[in-house]
């Protein structure tokens, strides 16, 4: 069992300061990286390839689609799940690392999902799960290779992230064990034993059984990729530990990984390196995915 399991027993007090990420940064300073996010965001859409398509007819949700290829091109694709601690955010604030990609000859392909308290976090990770699956089975009518799809995401994002990096589900939806080639979770949550100790339970609301089949370090898969995992050098100690951990179990499963803490960021603006052709995170995801 992994040592995070543990931290739900800690005082309520200290888990919710451990996994507060909001309270890393000052009010300003979050709304104005929300900002960034919508508006480089926005900023991609005149590389749009296909926007709104609907991945998954149970729930109606959509994915945007940036920089595929044209005239036969099948280009590799990016697929990156946001954050929002599964409450919060959209595709619609989350396109910014399209133009870096696409400069790199790289598609990407931002996902939509419901949110909690709304919908459950079982239902949030089917949805995911099923955009992946929609990808590799009707890549080719939008000029993605299906053999080249890569994932990542931040902070719940990253949860989600490991949540396609699992074992165990690819069957129900048909897929091959090595669908996915890479992997760049970034600020992610990998174990729920302390997030269903902490204030995010109010709207999750986590059982026991929910904890141990949502949490990715629990079911790790029998074919792994290389990921790079990533966090901030301003995180919320728990996101630090969070990952730590999982690129130790990541590595002990004989799988490769690379763990990368980024200096002079937090939270939520290590996200935003993504759309700088020159940071590290932009060079290794590039790298992860074109070699």
């Amino acid at each position: 069992m992994s040592s995070l399991a543990e931290e739900a027993s800690w005082p309520k007090d200290i888990v919710d300061r451990d996994y507060n990420a909001r309270a890393t940064v000052s009010i300003e300073r979050f709304e104005a990286e929300m900002r960034k996010y919508r508006d480089r965001s926005e900023d991609m859409r005149s590389l749009g390839s296909r926007f709104d398509i609907v991945y998954d007819a149970e729930s109606g949700q959509t994915i945007d689609l940036y920089g595929a290829g044209t005239g036969g091109e099948r280009r590799p694709v990016f697929i990156f799940i946001h954050g929002g601690y599964w409450r919060a955010l959209s595709k619609n604030d989350s396109a910014f690392m399209a133009g870096m990609l696409a400069r790199h000859g790289i598609a990407t392909a931002v996902v939509d999902y419901r949110l909690a308290p709304s919908v459950s976090l079982d239902e949030i990770v089917r949805e995911v799960r099923a955009a992946v699956a929609f990808i590799w089975k009707n890549g080719a009518e939008f000029g993605i290779d299906n053999d080249r799809i890569y994932v990542g995401g931040s902070s719940a994002g990253g949860h989600l992230t490991g949540a396609v990096l699992a074992g165990g589900w690819r069957e129900d939806f048909g897929l091959p064990p090595d669908l996915i080639k890479g992997a760049m979770p970034i600020s992610g949550l990998f174990h729920l034993a302390p997030i269903a100790a902490s204030f995010a339970q109010e709207w999750l609301q986590l059982d026991e059984d929910a904890v141990w089949r949502l949490s990715p370090m629990n079911h790790l898969p029998e074919v792994g990729c290389p990921i790079v995992v990533a966090y901030a050098d301003g995180e919320a100690a728990g996101f630090r530990r969070q990952s730590v951990e999982y690129d130790r179990l990541w590595r002990k499963a004989g799988f490769p990984s690379r763990l990368i803490e980024v200096a002079g960021r937090n939270h939520f603006d290590v996200l935003l390196d993504l759309g700088v052709d020159d940071s590290e995170l932009s060079r290794l995801l590039v790298q992860l995915i074109n070699g």
